[in-house]
């Protein structure tokens, strides 16, 4: 395969550009979300979605970030202090 050919598939793009439709639900606003959204995220009717604030816009994520956040601390913890945590558990 030719050395160009190689960066070319390197820097493709999987990102998802999809328009959203947006619904009158009541006194609300809704979203109409595509299956294939959906499917990439794994999630289905009745599950929670996060929206989160930042620099470059809005992220759509099917997990909690802050709960993300204090687990990730939570497992620096338990690695960290794996002898003193085996003598307490006994």
């Amino acid at each position: 395969m030719p050395r160009l050919a190689r960066t070319a598939n390197l820097r493709y793009n999987i990102r998802m550009t999809k328009p959203l439709k947006l619904i009158k639900i009541g006194n609300s606003t809704g979203v109409i979300l595509p299956k294939e959204v959906l499917a990439r995220l794994r999630v289905e009717l009745g599950d929670e979605l996060f929206l989160t604030e930042g620099p470059n816009g809005v992220t759509l994520t099917a997990a909690d970030p802050d709960f993300v956040e204090a687990m990730t601390a939570a497992e620096e913890i338990m690695r960290e202090d794996r002898d003193i945590l085996a003598v307490l558990a006994r």
